[in-house]
């Protein structure tokens, strides 16, 4: 009879006791009809189309100078504020977001009005901003002290900060602005100093995420080394100055890889191989024995008998090899083979190389979110349901232990599974409640469109409504994105054409 049921058990036991082990002791620190007289309210908290249109010819009077044309403008912006609060108060989700994305061609006048202006005729009552992404960051050039480059390198336009401004106009429409980030995924440009080369993830396999990312433009920093967290965390202290309504982070996460090596089964495929992240992991061994066994299980992808046998004979005064998380069980006895013990031994270790990486995610995300939660900025995680999943006896290559983040952060998993109807989506966001503490702030982000399928995902309206039954469990959802929905738009501002 075959053995694999058991050992297949047994792995996930001694995963759980060993990442809880690890985990513990961390190295850080409706639809809104604008009448006359009486809005009126349907279920998705939306302008009616000529209320819409109204505003949208106010708008552009005013940029012409037509100061009535301004007073009333701001007029109607401020009472559909107030609609919008009323509605979403009572209807759910109290929290409707979007996902957006600025260029530097929306610093022209009146374009972030016109883009609030449709998130609020769209019944949103959040944005999420991107303000770090693609290895840019959305401070003005003459004031970004950090180590990337600004969004808009306008000549002449070096003080137009499209944060604060967004910030601002979103507020007058009754709409929380958050910035959203990238976190591990530091992009091309930090690839490109000379400086900063120690601080990028390596495989075992001398791979950086560049050489297995498809786009090329990745570039995923080891969560352990000191110059990627000051960085990152001087970048954080810069968003935080202009006070956003909160933060997300995102790419909580190593790369995702594509066919075969999107499991991790062997140390090679983890990335272990910096300075920072190795110096942490010896740091993890609990006496002699087990640094050696942990530098050689490293090098060599695996420990023998004959490994076992000098360990014991090196280090003779010393029971078993021991590192942080390692439970030694009372029927195993030291006095077993090296022969016996080293398939129990070599699984130890790979549970602890896979706990060791997880860590430096769970580490990097608590200092991230350190300088909004000072001043009591709220802030979350986006991640993948499915990213935290053992696979056989491998591992999700994502490696992002989203159910270890605190339920002080909100949660924002990104139920995008396609399979051409609801229920795939459900299913994630069923395993998220399910793993959730009590208490958690739960905001799923749904991908699509208003009213038409897109990409094999049914309308947004139908896969809300397949989440309805969670209601009482969901503080509310977003919706990626305004570049979905407004694709035209999209693609005339990436382009100064609008």
């Amino acid at each position: 009879m075959s053995n694999r049921p058991l050992n297949h058990v047994r792995i996930r036991l001694l995963c759980r006791q060993l990442v809880t082990a690890i985990f513990s002791s961390s190295l850080l620190l409706p639809y809104l009809g604008i009448e006359p007289v009486q809005a009126q309210v349907t279920e998705f908290c939306q302008i009616s189309s000529t209320a819409a249109q109204t505003k949208e010819k106010l708008r552009l009077s005013a940029l012409k100078g037509n100061q009535d044309a301004r007073k009333r403008y701001q007029g109607l912006i401020k009472q559909q504020a107030q609609e919008l609060q009323k509605c979403r108060s009572r209807t759910w989700p109290n929290v409707q977001a979007v996902w957006l994305r600025l260029y530097p061609c929306d610093m022209k006048p009146g374009a972030i009005d016109q883009i609030m202006d449709r998130m609020v005729n769209r019944g949103y009552n959040e944005v999420y901003l991107e303000v770090f992404y693609d290895g840019r960051v959305l401070l003005p050039a003459s004031a970004n002290p950090t180590v990337w480059p600004s969004v808009i390198r306008t000549k002449g336009a070096e003080k137009v900060d499209l944060l604060a401004t967004a910030i601002q106009k979103g507020r007058q429409r009754g709409l929380k602005v958050y910035g959203w980030l990238y976190t591990n995924n530091f992009g091309y440009n930090y690839a490109l100093r000379r400086d900063r080369e120690g601080a990028i993830a390596r495989n075992g396999k001398g791979q950086t995420s560049l050489y297995v990312v498809d786009n090329g433009s990745q570039v995923f920093i080891d969560p352990y080394n000191e110059q990627a967290k000051r960085d990152y965390y001087r970048m954080v202290q810069e968003i935080v100055r202009r006070r956003p309504d909160g933060l997300l982070f995102d790419y909580v996460r190593y790369p995702r890889q594509a066919g075969s090596n999107s499991i991790a089964t062997k140390v090679a495929d983890l990335w272990l191989y910096t300075e920072a992240t190795q110096a942490a992991l010896f740091r993890r061994a609990q006496n002699q024995k087990g640094l050696e066994l942990i530098r050689r299980f490293l090098s060599q992808g695996y420990v023998t008998p004959a490994d076992i046998n000098d360990v014991d004979r090196l280090y003779p005064q010393e029971g078993e090899p021991m590192w942080q998380g390692r439970i030694i069980p009372p029927q195993q006895k030291s006095l077993m083979t090296p022969t016996a013990r080293q398939p129990i031994l070599q699984m130890d270790l790979w549970l602890l190389a896979i706990a060791h990486s997880m860590q430096g995610i769970i580490d990097f995300v608590s200092l991230a979110t350190h300088p909004a939660k000072q001043i009591n900025i709220p802030t979350g995680v986006v991640f993948f349901p499915d990213g935290n999943q053992t696979v056989g006896q491998g591992y999700d290559s994502r490696l992002q232990p989203w159910d270890k983040f605190p339920n002080s952060l909100q949660w924002h998993p990104m139920s995008y599974a396609t399979c051409g109807n609801v229920n795939c989506i459900v299913e994630q966001v069923e395993r998220v409640l399910s793993m959730a503490q009590p208490g958690t702030k739960i905001i799923p982000a749904l991908a699509g469109n208003w009213g038409e399928s897109v990409s094999n995902r049914p309308p947004l309206e139908v896969q809300m409504q397949a989440l309805r039954p969670f209601a009482s469990k969901l503080k509310g959802v977003s919706h990626f994105a305004y570049s979905w929905q407004y694709p035209e738009h999209d693609s005339d501002r990436k382009s100064c054409r609008n």
